[in-house]
């Protein structure tokens, strides 16, 4: 079994996703107690440590991680921010490159949003990437869309892989996925369904593309909705009132347009129904919609696996090597 950490472990998407696979979690760091709670009670036998990763120390595990991986908040490079990238007091890059530093796993992973690739942030991307090569790091960078791997959403996150100079780096992301991606409709009608609504087969029949991104929010953020005006508009395309959301699903006799549940919600961000996010629709909405999709994380982290295996199958062990040697190999590739 491959070990991995995580830090900004969220409601566990990423988490769940590097599980299924093959990854065993040494611990996951989360600093909100919501979360903390979340991760707990759907998954007792991980390691919780719920603390602020400013203070969390990676020495402790020297050389004892396969992985470290994080989705380090977000607000700082989106879009629907103010995007002041390293001038944002949130924007962790810092303390994930510390912490490689500190542990020097085999590969690191970091999730982010597709904000992070924009030319404003061209310097601050560059930075990250060369902080990762001076550590012994080669880094890969790449925009990945959560629908290419079976999830109903239209969901771009920027994803760094980088593999120590150490290994023989294979590594290459995910293809996207051969089979079709279904519809919200079909993705949601056994729930939208449940309460044997009459209009629910004319719905499943509007509802017939992808979801637009689902949104989280901050504690500042108002309420359980499925985001600003543009996003409800586009909801409202998929006969989905995305004003606020619903308790349980539309009555038989419902009319109009139905507002999705938290599980409804949970189920287009990949994660399985019985995932537990609480019983409080505006905490449980932020967890769904800040998380990392479970199938995204799956499909890294499965490619990331083979690069681990293959050096494993290659030479018997690890082969630790130079990254004059790692050139040397790629120059005559």
């Amino acid at each position: 079994m491959y070990k991995s950490l995580e830090i900004c472990a969220g409601a566990g998407g990423q988490a769940l996703g590097l599980e299924q696979a093959g990854f065993e979690h040494v611990a996951l760091v989360e600093y909100e107690q919501d979360y903390c709670e979340c991760l707990k009670f759907n998954r007792p036998e991980w390691n919780i440590i719920c603390q602020d990763v400013h203070h969390f120390s990676g020495k402790p595990y020297r050389g004892e991680i396969d992985l470290l991986s994080g989705g380090v908040p977000c607000p700082p490079f989106s879009v629907a921010g103010k995007q002041l990238g390293s001038n944002d007091e949130r924007d962790l890059f810092p303390e994930m490159l510390r912490l490689v530093d500190e542990i020097r796993p085999k590969v690191v992973m970091i999730e982010n949003v597709r904000g992070l690739m924009s030319s404003t942030f061209s310097e601050y991307r560059l930075s990250i990437l060369t902080s990762l090569m001076a550590m012994g790091y080669c880094p890969h960078i790449q925009l990945l869309n959560a629908a290419d791997f079976g999830v109903p959403q239209l969901r771009q996150r920027v994803i760094i892989v980088a593999v120590s100079y150490e290994l023989r780096d294979t590594f290459v992301y995910p293809f996207p996925s051969k089979k079709e991606t279904p519809s919200v409709g079909d993705t949601l009608f056994d729930l939208m369904s449940a309460k044997g609504w009459n209009g629910a087969e004319e719905w499943r029949e509007r509802a017939n593309t992808i979801a637009p991104t689902i949104v989280g929010g901050s504690k500042k953020h108002g309420g359980a909705d499925l985001g600003p005006t543009r996003a409800r508009m586009a909801w409202a395309e998929l006969g989905i009132d995305g004003r606020g959301v619903a308790d349980v699903a539309p009555s038989k006799d419902f009319l109009g347009m139905p507002r999705l549940t938290p599980r409804m919600i949970a189920r287009i961000q990949g994660f399985p129904d019985d995932w537990y996010f609480g019983d409080k629709k505006t905490k449980a909405c932020r967890m769904i919609g800040n998380a990392f999709p479970p199938p995204m994380a799956r499909a890294v982290g499965e490619r990331i696996i083979k690069v681990l295996f293959d050096n494993k199958t290659d030479y018997g062990t690890i082969n630790y090597r130079s990254q004059k040697n790692i050139s040397s190999e790629i120059a005559f590739a």
